[in-house]
């Protein structure tokens, strides 16, 4: 079921009220502020290198940790959650890839965005001509899990990511940053207890500690921002993830009470569920982009994911998809001849 506040004044109710008829699943509202430990996290976090090649990082922490930093006139913020809880698991055919579920259908930037339009304008109407809106959606330097949390739609679990009662670790996340003065949520309580499941099920032991992730080691990391080739150490924990990984997301307990995702963009696109991998990796630079047109994968383009298909591939045991790496060993992409060539010395030397 969506989850609304019950907010302190009139204002807070209708824009909740509004937000529901456009299709959001969770909503609050926050003070335009967060703590200094915010900042001092995403200043620990860089120091440590655990960014990795995420350069944009570095350069805008004060903005990330202070709104007023990125909009001198915002005074408080909206949050809205999306479910996109799946309907399906993963898959476990060695002959097929796996892609992260929010990753399944079109692109949710697009999708989120759109609503949050909508929404803005209503909140302007609401407020008045001297009102005004920004909205965001993971593309500013916006700490919008830490924004969230103090907006009550949930917790930060051990994973880093936002865990809510309602929804589980499945929200897609965006804010309207708004010169009204909203009233905050009230608090709604909740943590993961002693439990480990996410730390536990990381293959390639990226948390480094209870709500501390090294990014260099995460899969969604190395299959999406990361440009080169994979470190040989990491490639056989990869397994057939292509582009994302749920698992430590997918083994939360409080997903037992979320539904699967209501907004038809964001469920899969069946030929997204278990895609093989022989076709994805014969994708050449025109068919990937046509496969994949309104998808987020588009954007780290046909190199880097043939790249993941081939570590895909080396990993499957599955000795009818030598062919399928053997024909690009001549690729003109440096990487992914030599992913090629690393597939082919897996798949021969580890027969299935």
């Amino acid at each position: 079921m969506p989850d609304f506040p019950t907010p302190a004044t009139g204002l807070e109710t209708r824009i909740a009220d509004h937000a529901r008829h456009l299709g959001f699943d969770a909503v609050g509202f926050c003070k335009a502020e967060l703590g200094p430990e915010v900042a001092q996290g995403l200043r620990e976090f860089v120091a440590q290198g655990h960014h990795g090649t995420m350069e944009w990082m570095e350069t805008r922490i004060e903005e990330r940790a202070h709104p007023q930093a990125l909009w001198p006139e915002v005074r408080s913020v909206i949050s809205l959650g999306l479910s996109y809880a799946p309907a399906e698991g993963p898959t476990t055919d060695p002959e097929c890839g796996n892609i992260s579920v929010y990753a399944r259908n079109r692109d949710y930037h697009d999708v989120i965005k759109g609503m949050l339009k909508h929404l803005a304008q209503y909140v302007v109407k609401l407020g008045g001509p001297e009102t005004q809106v920004k909205v965001f959606v993971d593309t500013a330097p916006v700490s919008e899990r830490a924004l969230a949390e103090k907006a009550q739609l949930g917790w930060t679990g051990k994973h880093t990511c936002l865990v809510s009662r309602e929804h589980g670790s499945w929200l897609l996340l965006g804010e309207i940053y708004t010169t009204l003065e909203l009233a905050p949520s009230a608090p709604k309580g909740g943590s993961c207890g002693s439990c480990t499941r996410c730390l536990t099920a990381c293959p390639t032991d990226a948390f480094t500690a209870p709500y501390r992730m090294d990014a260099r080691r995460c899969i969604s990391y190395l299959t999406i921002e990361h440009k080169g080739p994979i470190p040989h150490e990491l490639r056989a924990k990869i397994g057939n993830h292509i582009y994302g990984c749920d698992d430590c997301l997918s083994v939360c307990p409080w997903n037992r009470f979320a539904e699967s995702a209501r907004h038809i963009k964001l469920q899969a696109r069946p030929e997204l569920v278990a895609p093989k991998l022989d076709e994805l990796v014969r994708l050449d630079d025109a068919t990937f982009r046509t496969f994949f047109s309104g998808s987020p994968i588009k954007r780290i383009g046909r190199n880097r994911f043939v790249r993941n298909v081939l570590i895909a591939i080396g990993n499957s045991a599955d000795p009818s998809l030598l062919p399928s790496a053997r024909g690009l060993l001549t690729d003109p992409d440096p990487d992914i001849a030599e992913t090629a060539d690393w597939a082919i010395k897996q798949l021969e030397d580890h027969p299935a």
